[in-house]
């Protein structure tokens, strides 16, 4: 299902997109039909934050639009496993990804996934993902690729490996900007950037593979790098997406994991998220629950306080704003519209 976004009407959520436009935007569409940016979303995010990281996208991208119209058409890749109750909720919303190629993409945004392999090949979606990376690079202007999906695209582009880090890598990073790029452009230095993940690509072998590292922290490591091919790639290692409580949801989710006996070590905190009366209070539940380790200890949790300066969100506005700036650029050159 494609979600309109323009000046004249307001959508909050794909689910609230019109099926039917009227009369006066079927017209007004046929005039500067050459002008409107064609946006896709392959969410691959598992079912648990399917519904989060497509709202997190959309109105992201309707925050940034401004007097841009957008058409956003959101897929997922068909062998990402989800559950029936997850397949209904899609039904009527997502295209089917055979289709990609039928539609004028300007834009793709490809989100990462939750690993269940020991490699990134070994994935039941490498195959799937890399057809992807190689049809964006001839037929996209610009190509987001977030999290394990940046992964996927510089190992399958240039043999990168990412490395496996002792301690997973989880909070809001000062990340600081160490190239000008117009993809940066107006965004204050350091930028806040939730980070979440278990892998990490160095900075050397990414500049040896001709990859430009647009921002960076001495905590999180890469965050943002870029390189030109038949398209703009822009990778992203965090999550500039992410809302307020995202963290706090995967924190809890692997409270509970561990808990469960599905993971062995119980999870650090977030860095730079919670207040410090928080983090103490957690330390003292963290002994507790490696002791008894029981399922109920997940409902007797202290209450969480978030740090009133996490910003998170802003960046990623003035990052999108840019980026559809840029698409934007692409299409008045193509339509010969200055």
């Amino acid at each position: 299902m494609a979600v309109l976004f323009d000046k004249h009407r307001r959508i909050v959520s794909p689910a609230l997109a019109p099926d039917q436009l009227h009369e006066a935007d079927h017209t007004e569409r046929r005039q500067d039909a050459d002008s409107v940016l064609t946006i896709g979303l392959i969410n691959n995010m598992p079912d648990s934050a399917l519904q989060a990281t497509e709202r997190q996208f959309t109105q992201l991208l309707q925050a940034a639009a401004g007097n841009t119209r957008v058409h956003l058409h959101c897929f997922s890749l068909p062998s990402v496993k989800r559950s029936p109750q997850a397949r209904q909720s899609m039904e009527g919303r997502y295209g089917d990804i055979t289709n990609l190629g039928r539609l004028r993409i300007d834009g793709l945004i490809v989100t990462g996934a939750e690993p269940n392999a020991a490699t990134l090949p070994e994935e039941p979606f490498w195959q799937d993902l890399t057809a992807i990376i190689d049809w964006a690079r001839d037929n996209t202007r610009s190509a987001i690729w977030s999290c394990l999906a940046a992964h996927a695209a510089v190992l399958h582009l240039d043999g990168i490996e990412r490395q496996p880090l002792d301690v997973k890598c989880s909070g809001v990073y000062d990340c600081a900007k160490v190239t000008d790029n117009w993809l940066t452009r107006d965004i204050n230095s350091p930028l806040k950037v939730a980070h979440s993940r278990v892998n990490a690509l160095r900075n050397s072998d990414l500049a040896a593979g001709g990859y430009q590292v647009l921002t960076e922290s001495p905590e999180a490591g890469v965050d943002i790098f870029a390189k030109r091919l038949g398209s703009q790639f822009i990778f992203f290692q965090g999550h500039p997406e992410y809302e307020a409580l995202s963290l706090q949801r995967e924190y809890l989710r692997d409270i509970t994991r561990f808990l469960s006996r599905q993971r062995d070590a119980f999870p650090a905190f977030p860095a730079g998220y919670f207040e410090t009366e928080t983090e103490n209070k957690l330390a003292h539940y963290r002994k507790r629950a490696c002791a008894e380790r029981q399922i109920p200890l997940s409902v007797e949790l202290p209450h969480l306080t978030l740090r009133p300066d996490l910003a998170v969100g802003v960046a990623a506005a003035a990052l999108f704003r840019n980026w559809l700036e840029y698409l934007s650029d692409g299409v008045k050159s193509r339509t010969g519209v200055i």
